[in-house]
């Protein structure tokens, strides 16, 4: 695992891969599958790694969670950065941090509160975290207003922060007027696209960013990469093309559920079999697997007969 500070190169040296993590039918870790999937989007080229939501951090015991990054950390190639999370609440965020602090992840993610929070607090909470874990860290902002611009400006003057995973969800991406006012206040660097393939080509040729983060990379990590290596070099064009072949499996996963879709998803291509979720999620449904199970297996044979080629 890489264990060197983070900088903005490396968050753009590689899509930000949010992949699910697979266990058996008693809950267990299932360190085989995760190896495999891991394995399969370091063969494509990722070198980035975030397990958050996907992975269902937010219902990991404490109890359980210095085994699961332990593994991460063991399981990872020595250039790939592994990014875990903690929280969302307070208590589970400084408990998980006295764990992280005595292990080599350059940095970790806050998980997004929904209720209840406010801006100072949650603020405040950011700094005991960095404070508590000994690093700069993450801050994933899920919804639109979640900080105030000015709040994320000083959170950076204060070398809190390494980056921000910006996921507000709109209709339309290119009228965000949140994101607009974030970057009013904030270099680009510092906020990271954060659903998937679906806004990416707006988010770089409309608002600057540089990186992103997919789910959907962990069916068509070359793909995923290509995509990110097209934005790079300013070929929207072709960066929208290539977009289109992801579209199938994000419509699944915004009319389903994105975390549930592709933790399924994942089986269902033939990539790694990741099992049944952990409580409180379930997989998808008998009628939703039909639905799923085709988009999955093109987006996963697109990226392994086309581009791969």
């Amino acid at each position: 695992m890489k264990t060197t500070p983070v900088t903005t190169a490396d968050l753009q040296r590689s899509v930000i891969a949010v992949p699910p993590l697979a266990r058996r039918a008693d809950l267990s870790l299932n360190e085989a599958a995760n190896r495999k999937l891991l394995g399969h989007l370091e063969a494509g080229g990722v070198r980035n790694v975030m397990y958050g939501g996907n992975a269902n951090f937010y219902n990991i015991a404490v109890s359980e969670y210095a085994r699961v990054v332990d593994f991460l950390a063991e399981a990872a190639g020595p250039d790939t950065w592994v990014l875990p999370s903690a929280g969302p609440d307070y208590g589970k965020l400084i408990d998980q941090a006295a764990i992280l602090r005595s292990r080599a992840f350059p940095t970790a993610m806050l998980l997004p509160m929904s209720f209840p929070y406010t801006d100072a607090g949650l603020a405040e909470g950011v700094r005991r975290f960095s404070d508590a874990l000994g690093k700069p860290v993450v801050v994933y902002i899920k919804s639109a207003n979640y900080l105030r611009p000015d709040t994320l400006a000083q959170l950076i003057a204060e070398n809190r922060i390494v980056a921000f995973k910006y996921a507000a969800v709109r209709e339309n991406p290119a009228d965000d007027p949140y994101l607009a006012s974030l970057l009013a206040e904030i270099d680009s660097r510092w906020i990271v696209s954060g659903i998937g393939e679906r806004p990416a080509v707006v988010h770089y040729r409309d608002f600057g960013l540089k990186s992103f983060t997919s789910g959907s990379v962990c069916l068509a990590p070359r793909a995923s990469m290509r995509l990110l290596h097209l934005l790079h070099e300013g070929r929207f064009d072709e960066a929208e093309q290539l977009r289109q072949s992801f579209i199938a499996l994000e419509d699944c996963r915004d009319g389903i559920s994105p975390i549930r879709v592709l933790h399924d998803a994942v089986s269902l291509a033939g990539v790694a079999d990741m099992g049944p979720m952990l409580p409180l999620l379930t997989g998808l449904s008998a009628e939703e697997k039909k639905q799923v199970e085709p988009v999955a297996r093109a987006l996963y044979d697109f990226d392994r007969e086309a581009v791969a080629a």
